[in-house]
């Protein structure tokens, strides 16, 4: 691939965003407690009264990529109609993997079930045992992964099959918008990808990177707060994977199988050591059939009368989390699916990314909820006394036999995962910068530097700030609601577009296939 050069760079949709993420960090860092208070506010509306929109567009989107896979669509190749995968099957899947979930994937899969396990909700359906363990397999596993691969499918085709030279959302929207798509319509919608972008990448820095510092202060017993060292670990990160974005889709590749390898050999270090292993087994069976089995249900659940809230706290606040990290993560998987097949990417997509991460859950989270069922420990007191998740993890950890070898392990794969997550972000971004980029050509290293910086910016600002996770979690559902508008206009288009390709002779030219 070649590189280009900085000319043809887009400077007021680069530097808006970054002018904007500054300010934003700039008045966390000033005016902390002020600045949490407005966001709390404003998620009250966005999470609150308007929060049917995002469970509406959970369960819509689902729906679309089940058409998307199954639909006379399918059978379209992302490329030429005879072309071949450029990666293989595992590769391709580390790649989409890691890209999609950064470390939040080990945070919250240690005890995610802890926080529900108190919630009212949760005693209306049943037991703890039996329902905790349902709400982390829901919430990370196929609306999630729907959001990223239907528009995966539809970067996918702008890119390898309408060999489009912006790599925008404005441009995904060009077959609904027009030439609106080169204004000032094309420009808003830049401009609120690369903010919800930003906004997604402090979520995700803010909420996980803690855990690594409390970890590196309880291996190496430093007497420092852990504000400080979390400041290190977002550093020490960002030139892990500066270095990685620098060395294009080969580093990215290597640096995402390295983290496959680290992931799967902590999970069968604690189903198979930790002594948990047939509740793991047997709960994880039976949640996931619970969660199946309840599907329609806990997707249209809204409280309606506040009862307890449950959704507006957390499941309107995943999938606008994953709403946000639709402007990356889908644009890189369908960056590297050329070659496969719209049914090909998203069933592969299923079975590689939700088969990965209903894994997780259920190894990790049900080793904590096998002690805490049998009497061994109180993970749910203890929470309720400190309301320290951090400090809770830890804790969950020292359970395990070899417990500094697992914080060894944890605190390097999540390196791995953030470094393999926000080089495809950065990469992601520095394409957006460019006014027209061709499919073998590559951001210049400048602007990528330029981006791996950026990326940290905000995260710094939450850190020093120490806003509340309720507070981070705001930064999301507030960006994701104009997202969700434009998510809708890219599939809009998609179809539009791939309608017309098949007319144009897209359809012979699958039928000889």
């Amino acid at each position: 691939m070649n590189e280009t050069g900085k000319g043809r760079v887009d400077w007021m949709v680069t530097l808006i965003p970054f002018v904007l993420i500054v300010t934003l960090a700039a008045l966390l860092f000033i005016f902390p407690e002020q600045s949490n208070e407005v966001i709390g506010q404003v998620r009250f509306f966005f999470g609150d009264t308007v929060g049917l929109y995002y469970l509406v567009m959970g369960l819509g989107v689902l729906i679309v990529s089940a058409v998307m896979a199954f639909s006379k669509y399918g059978d379209i190749v992302l490329g030429e109609p005879f072309e071949k995968p450029r990666y293989s099957f595992f590769t391709w899947g580390c790649m989409m993997f890691t890209c999609g979930l950064a470390a939040d994937i080990l945070f919250y899969s240690f005890a995610e079930w802890v926080m529900y396990a108190s919630n009212p909700h949760i005693a209306e359906l049943g037991p703890v045992s039996e329902w905790a363990g349902v709400f982390p397999l829901f919430h990370w596993s196929f609306i999630p992964w729907a959001f990223y691969l239907v528009l995966a499918v539809a970067f996918g085709f702008m890119l390898h099959v309408r060999k489009r030279p912006r790599q925008r959302y404005s441009e995904a929207c060009r077959p609904l918008i027009g030439k609106h798509a080169d204004g000032f319509a094309g420009r808003v919608i830049d401009l609120f990808a690369l903010f919800a972008l930003l906004a997604g990448t402090a979520t995700t820095f803010s909420v996980a990177t803690p855990l690594m510092a409390g970890i590196i202060i309880k291996l190496f017993h430093i007497q420092v707060s852990r504000t400080a060292v979390t400041i290190i670990i977002l550093l020490v990160t960002c030139a892990v994977y500066t270095y990685a974005v620098l060395h294009g889709f080969k580093g990215i590749g290597i640096l995402a199988k390295t983290c496959i390898y680290l992931f799967f050999g902590l999970l069968l270090i604690v189903l198979v050591f930790g002594g948990q292993g047939r509740f793991i087994l047997e709960n994880g069976f039976q949640s996931f059939g619970k969660m199946v089995q309840n599907f329609i249900g806990l997707s249209t659940y809204t409280d309606p009368v506040r009862n307890n809230n449950f959704p507006q706290d957390w499941t309107i606040y995943y999938w606008a989390y994953w709403m946000v990290w639709c402007i990356a993560a889908p644009f890189f998987i369908g960056n590297i699916s050329r070659g496969r097949t719209i049914r090909q990417v998203v069933c592969g997509g299923y079975l590689f990314g939700v088969g990965s991460t209903i894994i997780s859950f259920i190894v990790l989270g049900n080793y904590s909820l096998g002690l805490q069922t049998s009497g061994s420990a109180d993970f749910i007191a203890l929470y309720e006394k400190s309301g320290d998740l951090y400090e809770l993890i830890l804790n969950i950890i020292d359970t395990m036999p070899c417990s500094t070898l697992i914080l060894l392990l944890v605190i390097v794969t999540m390196i791995t995962f953030y470094a393999t997550s926000f080089d495809s972000i950065a990469y992601t971004a520095a394409c957006y910068s460019y006014k027209n980029l061709g499919e073998d050509e590559m951001p210049h290293h400048a602007i990528e530097l330029l981006w791996c910086i950026l990326l940290i910016v905000l995260p710094v600002g939450l850190v020093f700030s120490e806003s509340s996770m309720n507070n981070i979690q705001s930064v999301s559902i507030i960006s994701a609601f104009p997202i969700g508008i434009i998510m809708i206009l890219m599939i809009w288009s998609f179809f539009k577009d791939a309608k017309q390709y098949r007319s144009e002779g897209g359809k012979a030219c699958q039928e000889k296939k």
